[in-house]
This record gives C-alpha cells, sequence and structure tokens, in this order.
C-alpha cells in the first residue's frame, strides 16, 4: 500500500502544522492505514496510535461500539464506522480519528456486496461517515481505503474551523 505515502504525507503535514493528534480504527484496513501514517518521517508529532477492530467484541468493547447496533445491522454500516471513529478518538484522546470498516471480499458480507467501504470521521464537532465503492480486488479495495481514509481526514483538518 505504499500508493498511500502522498497522501499520508500530507495528512502528517497538516495536523502537525495545526497542532493536532490523530489516530484510527480499523477493521477493513487491518492497520494498513496506521502503518502508511507511521511511515512518514514526522508522524510521531500528530499520531498517536491505532485500535485494530477487525472482530465486533473489540469494535463493542473497545471502541463503545453499541451491540444492538451491530447485532441489528452488523459491522459494514455507516453508523458502526462514525461509532468506531467517535470511540477511537475517545479511547486514543485524539482531536480527530478516521475509521474504516467494509467488504473487501471474496464474499459479500452483512449483506453488502464487494467493495462497499464507509468511513468514519470524528472530530470536535462529532462523527460522521462517508460511503465509498472500491472496486477490484481484495488488495486493491483495501488499498483505496486507506486512501480515501488518508484523503478524507486531511480535508477535515483543513477546513478553517476543524469541522466536518
Amino acid at each position: 500500500m505504499s500508493g498511500a505515502a502522498p497522501a499520508a504525507g500530507a495528512l502528517v503535514e497538516a495536523a502537525v502544522r495545526r497542532g493536532l493528534t490523530i489516530g484510527t480504527a480499523e477493521s477493513l484496513t487491518g492497520g494498513a492505514l496506521a502503518a502508511a501514517v507511521v511511515d512518514v518521517p514526522g508522524a510521531s508529532g500528530c499520531f498517536e496510535g491505532a485500535v485494530v477492530s477487525y472482530s465486533n467484541r473489540v469494535k463493542t468493547e473497545v471502541l463503545g461500539v453499541p451491540a444492538a447496533l451491530l447485532a441489528e445491522r452488523g459491522s459494514v454500516d455507516p453508523d458502526v464506522a462514525a461509532a468506531m471513529a467517535e470511540g477511537a478518538r475517545r479511547v486514543l484522546g485524539t482531536d480527530w480519528a478516521v475509521a474504516t470498516t467494509g467488504v473487501a471480499g471474496p464474499e459479500p458480507h452483512d449483506g453488502r456486496p464487494v467493495g462497499t467501504v464507509y468511513l468514519g470521521l470524528a472530530g470536535p464537532r462529532g462523527a460522521t461517515a462517508l460511503e465509498l465503492q472500491a472496486a477490484g480486488d481484495r488488495a486493491a479495495i483495501r488499498a483505496a481505503t486507506v486512501a480515501a481514509a488518508l484523503e478524507r481526514l486531511t480535508a477535515a483538518i483543513l477546513l478553517p474551523d476543524n469541522s466536518q
């Protein structure tokens, strides 16, 4: 996922310049998003950590995603993504957090087709989610998700009032 290097560099530069801390909550990307960030020299100036929450148990017990939400909608859901991001922001004590959940394949999951991805973003004014449709094989979907998460978090950090 080295193709994420420019986007990761832009994120670290923006966060450090603004004096903001960031973190990640990852399901679909399994730590690849955090790895892309820490590959950037100077990432320690903004990156606090990551929670890889591949299982629903970790989503609930560590990130605080409501068990009822997971039971009702499954893990591939915009509200789950937003709750994951908010949980990461709380657990890691960061200004901003981004979360990834989705279906990389090879089979559909939670009634969602392969390529369905949700990014959660949590900042000072709350949490939101964004739906993506990624194409390709498992590696391509995961790489596209990492790139989109880096770009979306950078865009949010660069807003004048740091709001979504």
